[in-house]
């Protein structure tokens, strides 16, 4: 992809993501019925696989509980649970880089869930739009993410894992 195009794509996202936070977002129903869709891994946890709905980029994935997907669904905003702290993580609550939600949807099995979400500033703690930043070539890894803020001025030392 040149350099201008994906200029070009980075300014078009930019745009639609600024709509789409303009958003009010009313809280979604928590629906019992989505609960018991959801197979629960052993610990009581399920993938959450995070994508921009204005570029349909990948963003993250990370876990979930029953407690913080109702609590997703109610507030709207990305709430996960943290398996290394083993405690509730609301995205962005300490970098200010949150996820509106706009949509989620089921896997067959249940067992994973995709949100598309409205991403105000990076997802990733290394600073990073994307926690997938890093292709792999016949090189090896290539880094070729777009890094849109310094982690070391956001986090503490503790918080950058």
């Amino acid at each position: 992809m040149g350099s201008s195009f994906g200029k070009i794509l980075r300014l078009a996202g930019k745009a639609l993501s600024a709509t789409f936070s303009s958003l009010t977002l009313p809280p979604m129903t928590t629906s019992d019925a989505l609960i018991d869709a959801v197979s629960f891994d052993e610990d009581g946890l399920v993938a959450a696989i995070v994508q921009d709905i204005a570029t349909g980029q990948v963003l993250m994935m990370a876990y979930m509980n029953e407690a913080t997907l109702r609590q997703t669904l109610r507030t709207r905003r990305m709430t996960y649970w943290s398996r290394s702290r083993q405690s509730v993580w609301i995205k962005g609550a300490k970098s200010g880089h949150t996820q509106d939600v706009h949509e989620v949807r089921v896997d067959c099995d249940g067992d994973a869930l995709l949100f598309t979400v409205t991403q105000h500033g990076g997802a990733c703690h290394t600073g990073h739009r994307s926690c997938f930043y890093r292709q792999v070539t016949d090189e090896g890894l290539q880094v070729d993410g777009v890094k849109v803020f310094d982690p070391h001025t956001v986090y503490s030392a503790s918080d950058r894992h």
